[in-house]
């Protein structure tokens, strides 16, 4: 077999996979999950109706991919704790300043994710959706949970306050309800939620 056809092949069948998944995100933030259609992800990612359930099988997949991919900012397979923005947090020379690193790096996630993760809770009653946002907010709590360990490894949370209260906190203060409900509807910056979601974390969080 020729090794050059196969990675061809595979490396079309990515991209094929990163297109759909692309303007299936485009679509399901302005339209929401049930008003986007299986052939309008097709139309807009320029591929049939087959192709998708090809590399999907189901529309609730292709949403899956598509929050994947948002969280990430690109499609390679890379987990969010090996991203740069949380190894650059981790290596803050301070606690404060790895708070700062961490909203930051957040932030950057929320605003390509957040609309996504509205249509993902806009269609909980699916039980297909149910467990992806089942699986968001813990997979949210598992990376939170590293930044809380770090706190708690520099001796700089809160007194009584243990790394799972603080991981758990993050996870409420940095959630992409939050950001939408201030970024969205009562229509504060992303700069703005980046440096009072900051503050409230050093509040709650880190010790005086």
């Amino acid at each position: 077999m020729d090794t050059h056809a196969v990675d061809g092949r595979t490396a079309r069948s990515l991209a094929t996979r990163a297109r759909i998944a692309r303007a299936a995100a485009a679509l399901f933030t302005a339209r929401g999950y049930a008003a986007t259609s299986v052939a309008a992800i097709a139309a807009e990612a320029g591929v049939g109706v087959q192709t998708v359930y090809y590399t999907f099988k189901t529309k609730a997949a292709v949403l899956g991919e598509a929050v994947d991919q948002a969280v990430a900012g690109d499609a390679e397979p890379v987990p969010t704790l090996e991203r740069p923005w949380v190894r650059e947090a981790l290596a803050a020379p301070d606690a404060r300043g790895q708070v700062r690193l961490q909203v930051a790096g957040t932030g950057a996630v929320m605003e390509r994710v957040a609309g996504l993760l509205e249509a993902v809770r806009g269609g909980a009653a699916d039980p297909d959706l149910a467990g992806l946002w089942r699986t968001n907010v813990e997979q949210r709590r598992t990376v939170q949970r590293v930044f809380a360990g770090a706190l708690a490894d520099r001796g700089a949370l809160r007194p009584g306050l243990d790394a799972e209260q603080a991981a758990d906190l993050m996870v409420g203060l940095l959630s992409p309800e939050l950001f939408t409900l201030y970024t969205v509807h009562l229509g504060r910056s992303v700069e703005w939620w980046r440096e009072h979601t900051a503050d409230a974390l050093l509040l709650q969080v880190v010790r005086s």
